[in-house]
């Protein structure tokens, strides 16, 4: 499920769909809407909920449109000057969403809803380069011309409060009430007194298809992690979007508000760890016909730290892009 325009194959993990299943799912009454999404600047999901039957008769096999201001615009969704794509005096066109049928997934966390995430073009078909999931294509394309395949596993922190999302607005995001109102770092108590919650998170993620593999407190009040299994760097992004979108979905249908926000406070922040590795292409079929990404691991070796050559020069390229990397 990693880029692929198919029609989505067998599903590989509990909640994927293939278009067959959809449709079946469809003609059963089991799902009315599929949402159609993007990765948005910010890093957060954007697009349009269409019915199933509009999804079905025309949208799987060509497309939707969105009007591109959406690429260039700020946390608040002001438009911003200064891009080449979008703005005031180029004006505000359309570009297009391309379903990637692999991607289709049920949503448990809605009522009768599944998702397909979606690759960004033109209306000639060209990619919208601009867009985040079109630049890690382009990336991990790039890597499979060397005969690499890019794993990627993220670990994001996020802090729970009791308050509702409209109740935090209203105080101005100040003084709100923590789900846990001391240390929880691994206390088994501290994830106890919200395990309703983090259940409905871990249960609806592995409902979509995600991988989960473990839940824990952590150091300021209130915060909380949920750990996944790592894939390829596509797909592990993929599921990092749908996963901060559907973690707050859930949360404010329970009356409570979480943020990712990687400094909330003056105590701990979020962090997000991203884990990396290149393993050489293993070219030995995988699920569905396609290549496996468990090839050799080619940044490890019998250099100092443990390191090959090229995992010196993986380290050494973070290092000279530190300054940049920061800004993020």
């Amino acid at each position: 499920m990693t880029g692929s325009h198919g029609d989505g194959g067998a599903a590989a993990r509990p909640g994927m769909l293939s278009m067959a299943q959809l449709q079946t799912a469809i003609g059963l009454g089991e799902i009315d809407m599929v949402i159609l999404a993007f990765t948005d600047m910010q890093g957060r999901l954007a697009g349009k909920r269409i019915s199933a039957e509009y999804f079905l008769a025309e949208v799987a096999e060509h497309y939707a449109e969105g009007c591109n201001y959406l690429l260039a615009v700020d946390v608040e969704m002001n438009t911003v000057g200064g891009y080449d794509m979008s703005s005031w005096e180029r004006g505000y066109g359309d570009f297009v969403l391309k379903p990637d049928l692999a991607t289709l997934r049920r949503v448990p966390w809605l009522p009768s809803t599944a998702l397909v995430l979606a690759d960004l073009t033109w209306l000639d078909g060209t990619p919208v380069v601009a867009s985040p999931r079109q630049i890690l294509q382009a990336q991990t394309a790039r890597l499979a011309e060397r005969g690499w395949v890019g794993l990627a596993g993220t670990e994001l922190e996020f802090i729970v409060y009791r308050d509702s999302y409209e109740q935090a607005s209203d105080k101005g995001y100040q003084n709100l009430i923590p789900a846990n109102q001391y240390n929880v770092d691994y206390s088994l108590l501290g994830s106890s007194r919200i395990d309703p919650l983090l259940r409905r998170i871990t249960g609806g993620m592995t409902g979509a298809g995600l991988y989960v593999e473990s839940a824990k407190g952590e150091c300021n009040f209130g915060q909380h992690e949920i750990a996944f299994r790592y894939a390829d760097a596509v797909t592990t992004c993929d599921n990092h979007s749908i996963y901060k979108t559907g973690a707050k979905e859930i949360a404010a249908q329970d009356g409570m508000a979480l943020t990712f926000m990687a400094k909330p406070n003056k105590r701990e922040g979020n962090s997000c760890h991203i884990h990396l590795s290149l393993r050489a292409q293993d070219t030995r079929p995988g699920p569905g016909g396609k290549p496996g990404a468990e090839g050799a691991a080619i940044l490890a070796g019998d250099g100092p730290y443990g390191l090959s050559k090229l995992g010196e020069h993986f380290l050494a390229g973070q290092l000279a892009a530190m300054r940049e990397l920061t800004l993020c």
